[in-house]
């Protein structure tokens, strides 16, 4: 083990940032708790990072001296909810989330006095569309998902509660089956996500909202944004092996879940594509793919000093052996940051970090 951070009194010791990504040498550093602090990591926040992070904790806590961190899937929102409480090390000090931190989550944490909190993006994911792998295989345009899981659509020049309950009903090309679909619950950043860069996308297509956009942004917001609540769409809580289950008892529905539970799963569910594309690892990193996003970790810097595992824990998480090529998170189907990004990222962090201590 390549040393010790020692105790605050005496001094802390940060480790290289090449050292975090993995040294020159490719070797990842493991290092020891601050001398007579045990205080736990506490992470709380995104169904979708749950895995890697569970893994990250359970591989940190058995090749480190600290405890293994405390991991608790709460979705991004109530991720946020947990550590905007305050500053107290009984508190999150670290947030996963599958979306960016809103105006108003940062208000919360202010208010509480969580004012010093450092962004660090994590990696990449798709937001996929599956079902059974005895099911139909499909290719969705946004505007289908939109046309079926909007809540309300504008028909005949008006607004109206979405008549559609059958995908053929939707586009004839579709299967001709009720419209199922297992999903995220609005705590949820997938569910997020999934009206951003779906349901939004298809109701841009429509002409009359696309001049509302325009005229009422929190109209169009409202209309475009806002899922059906007549059966056709069911929450299916924070755990999306939740909708996995749901897929293989009932062949005929559809879920929405990250990239990585597809990936994982890949013997009992398939993807849609969506708009010709169908999701990989390769079409999320080129772009192809369109549904995809940016995952984060929200770092609280006032317990930098004080929970002794959370900077050794953000370097074994960022190195090599996580998120290099052969990383075990790469393994577990996190689309990893490149080389290049992590260094940037632990080196932005790492001045962040020198500077509060001086």
């Amino acid at each position: 083990m390549l040393g010790a951070i020692k105790r605050i009194s005496a001094g802390i010791i940060f480790l290289s940032v090449l050292s975090a990504c993995g040294g020159q040498g490719g070797e990842d550093v493991l290092v020891g708790p601050q001398t007579g602090h045990d205080d736990r990591l506490l992470i709380a926040g995104s169904s979708t990072l749950a895995p890697f992070i569970t893994t990250a904790a359970e591989y940190f806590g058995a090749t480190s001296d600290f405890a293994t961190p405390v991991v608790e899937t709460t979705g991004t929102g109530g991720g946020f909810k947990l550590f905007c409480r305050g500053t107290e090390l009984t508190t999150t000090s670290i947030a996963t989330a599958s979306r960016r931190i809103t105006d108003s989550e940062r208000a919360f944490c202010a208010e509480n006095g969580v004012t010093d909190v450092y962004e660090m993006i994590f990696g990449y994911d798709g937001i996929v569309i599956i079902t059974s792998i005895n099911g139909q295989s499909v290719s969705f345009s946004h505007s289908d998902l939109y046309r079926a899981l909007a809540k309300d659509l504008y028909i005949d020049g008006k607004l109206a509660p979405n008549p559609y309950e059958r995908w053929s009903e939707v586009n004839p090309a579709l299967p001709d089956i009720d419209i199922e679909v297992f999903g995220p619950p609005p705590t949820s950043g997938t569910r997020d996500a999934f009206v951003e860069l779906v349901l939004e996308r298809g109701a841009m297509e429509q002409p009359a909202l696309a001049e509302l956009r325009d005229s009422d942004p929190d109209a169009f917001d409202q209309y475009a944004h806002t899922i059906r609540t007549d059966g056709a769409w069911t929450d299916s809580g924070e755990n999306d092996t939740q909708i996995i289950q749901s897929l293989i008892r009932n062949n005929k529905a559809f879920g929405v879940v990250g990239f990585s539970y597809l990936d994982q799963s890949g013997d009992r569910v398939k993807a849609a594509s969506v708009d010709g594309v169908e999701p990989t690892f390769d079409s999320i990193v080129n772009n192809e793919y369109m549904v995809s996003r940016s995952l984060y970790l929200y770092v609280k810097m006032d317990h930098l000093t004080r929970v002794m595992a959370l900077r050794p824990f953000l370097e074994a998480t960022f190195s090599n052996n996580a998120m290099g090529a052969d990383g075990y998170l790469v393994e577990k189907g996190l689309i990893p940051l490149s080389a290049e990004e992590r260094r940037k990222i632990l080196g932005n962090f790492e001045t962040k970090a020198v500077a509060r201590l001086q």
